[in-house]
């Protein structure tokens, strides 16, 4: 990775209180495979990849220029993908997400950086390499979305850390 460059996605932050009880339930479960750190728990709205450092001002501005309302989001379910990765997710993905998330979409779009051609399917990523999923387990977590945010995923010792560069409001367009 490049020093003039960074790996970029915008997310909802999960935030520390429900990132914690998440963890604790998640690791309650009987399953191997490798836990994603609990200060790393987000669910993705846009994915960017790499970018030039001197793009973050553009899509920070571009952040800034969205106006979605705040929500409430009920992750119900655990599901698996075929890769191995354990998520939570929504029954019934509210609205105002499916709506922020394809404002971001459209933005980077038009602001040139390509997105996968491919419905959104909002996640929250709880265990890489798992080789199974629980028949019997029954998640109900309770969030209010208040903001979203502009990560960088940036090479740790333990894997990846994900920083969080700056994050807007939902329900008003003020920078937090």
């Amino acid at each position: 990775m490049s020093a003039d460059s960074l790996r970029l996605f915008f997310a909802l932050g999960c935030p520390p209180e429900l990132a914690a009880t998440i963890a604790a339930w998640r690791d309650s479960l009987p399953l191997p495979g490798r836990p994603v750190a609990r200060a790393n728990l987000h669910l993705t709205l846009a994915f960017i990849g790499q970018q030039p450092l001197l793009r973050l001002a553009a899509l920070q501005e571009l952040a800034a220029q969205l106006q979605a309302p705040a929500f409430e989001l009920h992750l119900d379910r655990l599901g698996r993908f075929r890769n191995g990765l354990l998520y939570l997710t929504p029954s019934q993905p509210p609205e105002a997400l499916l709506s922020l998330a394809e404002q971001l979409r459209e933005a980077l779009l038009g602001a040139g950086i390509s997105q996968e051609n491919r419905p959104y399917h909002a996640h929250l990523s709880l265990m890489r390499h798992c080789p199974m999923q629980p028949l019997d387990a029954s998640p109900s977590f309770d969030w209010s979305v208040r903001h979203f945010a502009l990560f960088a995923s940036e090479p740790a010792a333990s894997g990846r850390l994900y920083r969080q560069l700056q994050q807007w409001s939902l329900g008003r367009n003020d920078q937090v």
